[in-house]
Formats: C-alpha cells, structure tokens, sequence
C-alpha cells in the first residue's frame, strides 16, 4: 500500500506564489517532489492552514495519514496572526493524531510551539546559504534521525528565528555557533516530531531561489557588498546545482558531498520514512 503523507504548506498564499515564481514550485510542491523522489510510493496532499478558510482535518482526518510534514515559511512565529495560530492548532492535532511528523526551519518551530516551546528572532542574525558545522550532540548517537550524518556537517539554511525554549522532555540531536537547536525531537500529547532548523530537502536551484529573493537582506545583513554581488552569490549556487562537477565553485562556497549529494543532503527526511513511517505504518496494521 502507498504511504500517504500530508505535506502542511507554512506560507501564505502571496508568498508561496511568489516562491513559485522564481522556482517554478510553491515549497510544498518542491517538498512533496523530493518526498516521492525518496519513497517513490508516497502519496502527498497538501494542506495551507494559513490560508483563511482552509479545509484541515482533524485529529481523526490526522491518523488516515501516515506522516505530516511541515515546510518552512516566510512568517514570524512571535507575531501570533491567525495564519499562524491555524498552524500551531494544526499541529497539536498531529500530536494528538499520533501520526508521525517531520518538519524542517519553520515546521521545527511550530513543532516547539505546539507542545510548549518559544520561538524567538535570533539575536545572532540571520543564518543563509548554509547552517555551517551543525555538530552532532551526544544524544544523536542513540537517535536515527541522523543516522549517517558525520559528526559535524554543513546543510541548506535560511531563517531568521530560533527555537529559544524547548518542551518538556525534547531531546537536541544537533547544534551549530548559529542556533542551540539544529536538530530535535520533541514528544507532546502521545505524539512524536522530528524537526531541523535547516533545509534537507532544498536543492541548490531552490535555495538559490530564496537568495536571489533575499539579495537586499544579504547586503543589509553586511553578507554581500551589494546586490550585485548577492546576485552573484544566488547564481554561481544555482550553477553548482545544475552542475554538481564544478569544483571551484564547490571549494569557494565551502560545501561537500553532504550538500553536493541529494541521497546525502536529504538523508533526514530519508532516516524519518524508514524509522518512522514505515514502521509506525506496519504497527497500525496498515502495511
């Protein structure tokens, strides 16, 4: 029998209309392309609770589904609009569903929130292009989200928010000088989550779509010198993507085969479906 997943779009209408633009895909759409491209089985829905009006399921809805998935999201969790206060609600109900639940950047904070957690703007400033030397703590050892990650590693990143405090009981698998919480899992209602801050399933073509939508942010930020070279930035990585071969471009951007690999950059979301969707599939008696 197929896995259906429900992929939970984070953004509004406008901007994952505008990320389409760009990328051709809404982040949904594109992480719904690498969940089939890692379990050709799969079957994805979409759901966009910050959509008003939006038609969600329920916990009982919840547990025809054999994962939830959250993307990230140009929102700021801290500002509790409506189109957030859906998400948060969403999610609890994942947590009481019981069904397994991975989300990465903004999925990871609405995974905090939910079960207790706060999400603040990170007073380091924004980290993007890649969450540099993620390190693995003590605690990932026993863990499978990161199974075959080494011990410190380099991933797709683009947020300005960070996980401040965590629920009772969470568990940190990675950190990085960026942000405490790279990686998590946290437990919350008889339900599990497993979250990243950063992005194991962009491609470089998709994260060169948010750079070259952020090109002013990065010269603010002191990151590029001027838009010109923002733009520069955002298009030698979407060259790299296109043509993982070009080693000058791999050594003078500081990325490997951690980044370079798609079976390798997306090994989270890979651990999640053969630890946890598989298995909790098979337990429910629906394999």
């Amino acid at each position: 029998m197929a896995l259906r997943f429900l992929v939970v779009e984070g953004n509004t209408r406008a901007d994952r209309e505008r990320h389409a633009s760009v990328f051709g895909l809404s982040p949904a759409d594109g992480y719904a392309q690498e969940i089939r491209r890692i379990a050709p089985d799969a079957v994805c829905d979409i759901a966009f609770p910050a959509d008003e009006g939006a038609n969600l399921p329920d916990a009982g809805g919840l547990e025809g589904y054999d994962a939830v998935v959250l993307t990230g999201s140009a929102l700021n969790l801290y500002d509790m609009t409506p189109p957030i206060l859906r998400q948060i609600a969403l999610m609890r109900a994942v947590y009481a569903s019981g069904t397994p639940a991975f989300g990465s950047c903004w999925g990871i904070q609405v995974g905090a929130a939910a079960a207790g957690g706060s999400v603040v703007r990170n007073p380091r400033g924004i980290e993007v292009g890649f969450a540099r030397r993620i390190v693995r703590t003590q605690a990932s050892a026993g863990h499978p989200l990161l199974d075959g990650r080494p011990a410190a590693f380099d991933a797709p990143a683009i947020h300005l928010d960070i996980v401040e405090t965590l629920p009772e009981g969470a568990l940190v698998l990675a950190h990085n000088a960026m942000a405490g919480v790279q990686a998590a899992e946290f437990a919350h209602a008889g339900g599990r989550f497993w979250g990243v801050q950063y992005h194991p399933e962009f491609s470089l073509p998709e994260l060169a779509a948010y750079l070259a939508r952020y090109g002013g942010r990065l010269v603010a930020a002191g990151l590029c010198a001027d838009e010109a070279a923002a733009a520069r930035y955002a298009d030698e990585i979407a060259t790299l993507g296109r043509d993982p071969s070009r080693r000058d471009l791999a050594w003078a951007h500081g990325v490997d085969a951690e980044v370079l690999d798609p079976d390798r950059r997306t090994r989270e979301i890979r651990n999640f479906v053969e630890a946890r969707v598989r298995p909790t599939k098979s337990a429910r008696g629906r394999a």
